[in-house]
């Protein structure tokens, strides 16, 4: 019996020696096993993380080839720790390298306007004369047959049988004959020939003759250009009638169209430099010798006229001038003055991004500006920027949609937020996905080729487009409406895929744009709202347009200086017909072509 308590003891205690022995292994065991977990969680979390500068939603732990674009990846660095302003967005070198950033000092200048204007060459109203019949009678001969030919003071031009000289040249011959008994019926029978502009010559030539002349040759009055011919042979004249229109082509004038709200900064005698599409690597240059004091009530422009000494003849009548005028602007010298690809502009906000040099290296901030009169290829601040300070001025696109992506304050979002790339190829999960991506501008900083089928899958897009364009200058804004859902439904229908390499990341950024903004448009109430929507889609169409150039036909970048409260707007057209879609049938004609796109 004592055998078997022993026995029962000694195995009671070999089980609780194997049951602590396994459970030592189990539960430290598992704390080693967490605490390696740990420490390799904490290296895993000091390595470099590795990001495209086009992409920012792309991480990996290793360099490598961006899976969307193809470009190298670069590090990542850590905003918190390279930002003193938390509201800044940084950039390393090579990412500002990489998305073409520039920067320049803000600085103050005497600032020129640069008014363009559009024309067209034109005859000089003083040098045209009309080439009249002085006598009554039938067009026998015509020597001069058509338009544009050249005709020499004193040339025939034309042969006309008159009755009436017929029987003056008798009344002259009879007069002949008591030329010596009665010398004032002659003289007056000669007096009565040369009001019919015969000369001394051409009546010494009938009497010497003795025979009667029955066709009388009509003379050029003038040298110069026949631009307009009013008779056909066999045509019966009147005196005094008009028979051709000869021009005197060695001065012409250039008319140019100044809109109404530029009609302030062009006066008398301001210079204007011109050129002629037809006359390449050629300039020109001549004052402004009289300006319209009426403005035309429909296409709201009125004429600024030039003199041109044409010597050579190269400026034709009806050729097509483009030319500048340098405007002095009273009252604003030493104005701050920065280039247009500075700003970035909703048609509400203007911001530009300055850029901070810290001791973590360089950011850029978003600031609000306000923006004064535009100069051409640059803008007037009148508030927001000082002297001295330097801003972005290429690549703000790339650097606001960094901001973007990184929650700090953006063009469309001042206020910051979650970040959000529009769409996601698996490489990382996006959050908020729900949130309404905002509408950028897009500044490709060149032309990209893209395949044939994707220029087939977007040129449904244009044609859309153009309609929009068209109904709203028919003021239909019901039709308007209708033609953006169409063109958001074709939009939806492009394939991403077939856009690779490159172009992919910038389709996706024009697509996510024109989307944003058509999917507003059926719910406004008004055509003033389409409108200003319609002027967002046309910044994106003619960005994507000078990109990718994917419509088969010739493409117009129109202009309007008054739309938009008069700080210009631009839209495309297939026809080189000016019909303005911000103002309709009120100012239909207000506009100029300013690029042709084949």
């Amino acid at each position: 019996m004592k055998n078997i308590n022993k026995n029962t003891i000694y195995i009671a205690a070999a089980t609780l020696v194997v049951g602590l022995l396994i459970g030592w292994f189990i539960f430290g065991g598992q704390k080693n096993v967490a605490k390696n977990e740990h420490k390799h969680t904490t290296e895993i979390a000091g390595e470099t993380i590795w990001t495209c500068s086009m992409h920012p939603q792309i991480r990996k732990n290793e360099p490598g080839d961006c899976p969307i674009c193809g470009m190298d990846l670069i590090p990542l660095e850590n905003d918190q720790d390279s930002e003193v302003n938390p509201m800044a967005i940084s950039m390393s070198p090579t990412a500002m390298q990489l998305a073409n950033v520039s920067t320049a000092l803000v600085g103050k200048i005497n600032p020129v306007k640069q008014v363009r204007l559009n024309g067209k060459v034109q005859v000089d109203e003083r040098l045209v004369y009309s080439q009249s019949s002085h006598i009554p009678g039938r067009v026998e001969k015509l020597m001069v047959n058509f338009t544009g030919e050249f005709v020499n003071k004193g040339q025939i031009i034309a042969s006309v049988y008159s009755p009436e000289l017929v029987v003056t040249q008798e009344e002259l011959f009879e007069a002949q004959k008591m030329m010596e008994t009665q010398p004032q019926l002659f003289n007056a029978a000669k007096e009565k020939l040369k009001n019919w502009k015969l000369s001394e010559s051409q009546i010494e030539g009938i009497l010497k003759s003795g025979k009667i002349l029955e066709e009388f040759p009509i003379q050029a009055d003038v040298s110069g250009y026949v631009i307009k011919k009013t008779i056909n042979l066999g045509d019966y004249v009147r005196k005094g009638e008009t028979l051709y229109e000869i021009a005197n082509l060695s001065k012409v004038w250039v008319l140019f169209d100044v809109y109404e709200s530029d009609i302030s900064w062009i006066k008398k005698g301001d210079n204007v430099k011109f050129t002629i599409s037809s006359l390449p690597g050629e300039n020109f240059e001549a004052p402004i010798t009289y300006l319209d004091p009426v403005i035309d009530p429909k296409t709201r422009v009125a004429k600024a006229r030039i003199e041109y000494n044409n010597t050579t003849e190269k400026l034709k009548p009806e050729m097509f001038v483009s030319g500048v005028v340098e405007a002095k602007l009273a009252n604003k010298s030493n104005s701050l003055v920065v280039p247009k690809t500075a700003v970035m502009w909703t048609g509400k906000r203007s911001v530009v991004y300055v850029k901070n040099i810290n001791a973590k290296g360089v950011s850029f901030i978003m600031r609000d500006v306000t923006l004064g009169t535009v100069l051409g290829d640059s803008y007037i601040i009148k508030e927001g920027l000082e002297e001295g300070e330097e801003i972005a001025v290429n690549g703000t696109f790339s650097i606001d949609a960094a901001a973007q992506l990184a929650g700090k304050p953006s063009m469309m979002n001042p206020e910051g937020g979650v970040a959000m790339t529009g769409h996601n190829h698996g490489e990382t999960k996006m959050e908020d996905s729900k949130a309404p991506a905002k509408q950028k501008d897009v500044k490709p900083s060149k032309p990209i080729s893209i395949s044939k089928e994707a220029k087939k899958a977007l040129q449904p897009v244009y044609v859309d487009y153009l309609k929009f364009k068209d109904l709203l200058a028919a003021d239909n804004v019901e039709g308007a409406k209708k033609v953006a859902v169409s063109m958001q439904d074709n939009l939806a229908k492009i394939n991403m895929s077939i856009f690779t390499g490159e172009s992919h990341s910038v389709w996706m950024k024009f697509s996510s744009n024109l989307k944003n903004i058509l999917q507003h448009v059926p719910h406004l109430s008004n055509i003033e709202e389409v409108r200003e929507k319609f002027l967002q889609v046309s910044i994106t169409m003619i960005e994507m347009t000078n990109t990718f150039n994917p419509f088969d036909k010739t493409l117009y970048i129109q202009y309007c200086p008054m739309a938009n409260n008069d700080k210009g707007a631009d839209w495309l057209s297939s026809e080189k017909e000016i019909k303005n879609p911000y103002f309709g049938k009120s100012m239909l004609k207000c506009g100029e072509i300013t690029k042709e796109i084949k």
